[in-house]
């Protein structure tokens, strides 16, 4: 395991929530909100919304900008993403999981607790200097982000589909 068991389950919801404006939009509706809560087992309130859908959209593009600058530029935007949601860490234990940093409280809502979970994640990789972990899917008709938990570092695409489609493609290329 390169990071901490939460620091992985948040930089793997930050990545999908950032790639699902990534070709179809896959967070449209409140059930697809649900769906990605219940997924990337979010805890605390929920308003249930149309304006807590919005805010989670809107979130979006700053996790793309967390997720996809170099170092300096991340760092930059972790201290925003902190200080303009009065982040203060604490260790909490809940649900059947031990000790784990939240810097939210369960009732803040649920935009603000996302985008502190994944800034508090990016703390982890620019500390590790591990931000290579992150890149950009390699297919050609794809920009999603890449998360590569990997041992050996090999992961190249956001996904199984991208990874057959380049496949596919490149055996019917060889094709006579």
């Amino acid at each position: 395991m390169v990071f901490a068991h939460d620091t992985e389950l948040s930089l793997q919801s930050a990545v999908a929530l950032a790639n699902s404006a990534e070709g179809v939009d896959t967070l449209t509706t409140l059930d697809d909100l649900d769906r990605y809560v219940r997924e990337h087992e979010f805890t605390g309130s929920r308003s249930n919304d149309q304006a807590e859908l919005d805010a989670v959209r809107a979130l979006r593009a700053e996790l793309w900008e967390l997720l996809s600058s170099d170092r300096d530029t991340t760092v930059a935007v972790v201290n925003r993403m902190l200080a303009s949601r009065h982040a203060l860490p604490q260790l909490v234990r809940h649900d059947g999981w031990d000790w784990h940093l939240h810097a939210t409280d369960p009732s803040d809502p649920l935009a603000d607790r996302i985008a502190v979970e994944a800034a508090m994640a990016m703390i982890d990789v620019v500390r590790l200097d591990e931000l290579s972990r992150l890149g950009t899917c390699v297919a050609d008709d794809c920009e999603a982000i890449v998360l590569d938990l990997s041992r050996n570092r090999s992961r190249r695409f956001c996904s199984t589909s991208c990874g057959n489609r380049v496949a596919v493609a490149a055996y019917r290329a060889r094709q006579p």
